[in-house]
């Protein structure tokens, strides 16, 4: 069950734009402790941006601890790493061993956060990775409008949870890579999560919460947080996701929430840039038969992974609705139930779907290109049959 905490403020971050200025503000603002978890990290306008700060900081006397996905991050230059390193950042790889003449279980079983913390005061969670917003996957530079993201700061009781989440995780990998733990790690408070010029704001904050996956305790937290909010869905649910390949429960949910009247809408990436995002149109019949309404954005590269229901419920994290996030990543998540902050998002998803997206029609899908249809499912049965292949199992 989705454990909701009051008193927060969270903000909105859209794209790399608004993010990567915020958490270079609050680590060049940190006095003791910063936690950074990426999937990707690339040394471009970007890592660099990001990367200068952190040296600055831990030259300064600030920890800094940053956990790269191994495989996300695997053209991070060795140079750069060592440039951190040398200016006393501590860093270190999830799963480092990616050798793709192995199918083992633990090769899809990724970092996928995107995370920060900085003294236990101020938190970032999203779906923005440490990449400039113009690194399309197969596009020259400036030739297309920049991807879209998201990412919320936080202000709040709700650091509790995230700092533990995250010191948690990093001393698990540390003992794995055999380095020493830091025993003195801040130890979060009520006091130093809530600063005495912010205790008034914070006592009328949000609600708000964290929802993590992990191969563990919490395999299914997040697809059962969506579960639960679409199954009390009364009049909308909208949702921008970059990689959209659902199993049958929440198909079903979805469809039982049209059946029910309730405006079903669903923005995808529509650039099919990885084979297995063909595999998103298996479902196109289904769902569009069942007036579930679908628009592919095509203007430029959709990162995103958020949704609102009810203009009351707000999620916006790193996972995506796929096997992948749903089964074998590590992720994390914010839910928000809050009016202000579920518009804001809702109307910067629809201004999305109405500047670059296009709507898929019924009919003419059906009509359409049997070959195109051919192939989804054929890349669906290749996702299926790879799931199979690593199967589940109890690894952390």
């Amino acid at each position: 069950m989705t454990h909701f905490v009051g008193g927060n403020q969270i903000e909105l971050l859209r794209n790399g734009a608004e993010y990567f200025p915020a958490l270079e503000s609050a680590i060049n603002g940190a006095a003791r402790e910063i936690y950074l978890q990426a999937y990707i990290y690339q040394a471009d306008s970007a890592g660099t941006r990001i990367g200068d700060a952190l040296k600055h900081a831990a030259k300064r006397g600030v920890a800094v601890k940053v956990l790269l996905d191994g495989f996300g991050s695997k053209d991070l230059p060795k140079t750069f790493v060592l440039e951190l390193e040398q200016a006393g950042v501590l860093v270190m790889f999830y799963r480092p061993k990616i050798s793709p003449w192995t199918l083992k279980k633990r090769r899809l079983r990724r970092l996928h956060h995107k995370i920060a913390t900085i003294d236990g005061i101020i938190g970032f969670v999203g779906g923005i990775n440490i990449i400039d917003d113009f690194d399309i996957p197969n596009q020259a530079p400036n030739n297309v409008p920049p991807r879209i993201d998201y990412a919320v700061r936080i202000q709040g009781k709700l650091l509790l949870a995230l700092v533990a989440n995250v010191q948690k995780i990093w001393r698990r990998i540390a003992w794995i890579h055999l380095r020493q733990v830091d025993a003195a790690y801040v130890k979060i408070t009520k006091s130093s999560t809530e600063p005495a010029n912010l205790q008034s704001k914070m006592n009328e904050g949000v609600k708000a919460a964290l929802v993590v996956r992990d191969n563990v305790l919490h395999r299914r937290d997040i697809e059962d947080a969506y579960m639960s909010a679409i199954s009390q869905a009364k009049r909308e649910i909208i949702i921008a996701n970059a990689y959209f390949v659902p199993g049958r429960r929440f198909r079903l949910a979805l469809i039982a929430a049209a059946k029910r009247g309730v405006r079903v809408r669903l923005l995808l990436q529509g650039r099919m840039e990885y084979f297995v995002m063909f595999a998103t149109h298996a479902f196109y019949s289904e769902f569009l038969k069942n007036g579930i309404e679908i628009y592919e954005y095509r203007k430029s590269f959709m990162h995103s992974k958020v949704a609102v229901i009810d203009s009351v419920w707000a999620t916006v994290g790193s996972s995506n609705i796929d096997p992948f996030s749903l089964l074998l990543a590590r992720e994390a998540n914010i839910v928000v139930e809050d009016n202000h902050f579920s518009k804001e998002l809702q109307l910067d998803i629809e201004s999305s779907i109405q500047e670059g997206a296009h709507r898929v029609d019924a009919k003419s899908w059906a009509q359409g290109n049997i070959i195109k249809r051919i192939a989804s499912w054929i890349a669906y049965g290749f996702v299926r049959l790879l799931l199979g292949v690593i199967g589940q199992s109890t690894e952390k």
